[in-house]
């Protein structure tokens, strides 16, 4: 989304003020100027560097009800990053910190976007106009604005361990390989997986799930100290190994327990002994045709949703499947 404005935007009796270094502004603008001064940077931009997720309309219904409630309606202050793209002007030497504040481009909204669509949903209903808070660092580079933002949300209200995962891929490995299992085309998760962690009945894989996949498949063993792109080769094969064995029972989630989170986690607990007893040294690679072999033997798992596996919940009912898969293969 671009941060162009038609024109430049003025707001008047802005207090500037430091936090922690950063120079800050504090201030009222008419929702007209909120609902139009600032833009989101979603999750998947293009840039890498976005962060948000998509706009729940029914929370911005919500809180637009909310408004409804007239002079007990109160809220905090949207958070925005001007990146720069602002300037200051005090009105005079006597009071240096309180001025005109002249908006050239949009500022990245990094906290309120649901405040802000419930308001522009209440503006076109009531055909009011209301002051809103906002208070907005004068330049945060995008890596702050993205740590800021996860601070905020997870020790807050919580944005979830999924989009937390994702906005750390690049500084955990783990969740760098979790990310992959989602993206790349080639995964078995690819059609199945949600990086922000809200399940649909296609998508009821999140990225926390993955993220604890690919720590059981290589925790307590050499594979632990993988890189990581072999870290995300060895998850690639062994899960595409048991989509290609069982395509029907992988594709529908409906009938069969195959791709439910518990037989997910029994499946990598598994297949941590299962690739470390048949882990090439040498090459570094697993024996992938041993190993194919042996999964073969899962076919005597009854794999449908109304089956053994019906009351199979949590870390106890993986770690006893994953039990018996081991003994299935043995035998």
């Amino acid at each position: 989304m671009s941060n162009n404005l038609p024109s430049n935007i003025a707001i008047e009796n802005v207090i500037q003020s430091k936090m922690r270094g950063r120079v800050s502004y504090q201030g009222f603008v008419s929702s007209q100027v909120a609902v139009n001064f600032s833009y989101s940077k979603l999750y998947n931009d293009p840039s890498g560097k976005g962060y948000q997720r998509p706009i729940d309309k029914k929370r911005c219904k919500d809180f637009a009800n909310y408004l409804s409630h007239g002079e007990d309606a109160l809220y905090t202050p949207i958070l925005l990053n001007a990146a720069g793209n602002w300037e200051f002007h005090a009105y005079d030497n006597h009071r240096p910190n309180y001025g005109r504040l002249i908006c050239k481009k949009k500022a990245t909204l990094m906290d309120g976007q649901h405040r802000l669509g419930g308001i522009k949903e209440y503006i076109i209903e009531t055909d009011t106009t209301l002051n809103v808070p906002f208070l907005a660092f004068h330049y945060l580079d995008e890596d702050e604005e993205i740590k800021l933002f996860d601070v905020i949300n997870t020790k807050a209200k919580g944005i979830g361990t999924s989009l937390s995962r994702y906005l750390n891929r690049e500084n955990d490995e783990i969740s760098w390989v979790a990310t992959n299992l989602i993206l790349k085309t080639e995964s078995p998760f690819f059609s199945k997986g949600t990086l922000i962690g809200k399940r649909t009945k296609e998508k009821n894989i999140t990225l926390q799930n993955l993220y604890n996949i690919v720590k059981y498949l290589t925790k307590k063993s050499e594979l632990a100290e993988l890189p990581k792109e072999k870290k995300l080769n060895l998850a690639l094969f062994y899960f595409n190994l048991i989509k290609e064995l069982f395509p029907e029972e992988w594709e529908d989630s409906k009938l069969y327990k195959l791709t439910h989170i518990t037989c997910l986690y029994a499946l990598a607990i598994a297949g941590n002994k299962i690739i470390n007893d048949n882990y090439l040294i040498k090459s570094q690679q697993p024996d992938s045709a041993k190993i194919a072999s042996l999964l073969v033997n899962l076919k005597d798992i009854d794999w449908s949703a109304n089956g053994d596996l019906k009351y199979l919940k949590g870390l106890p009912g993986a770690n006893m499947l994953a039990g018996d898969i081991l003994n299935c293969i043995k035998g």
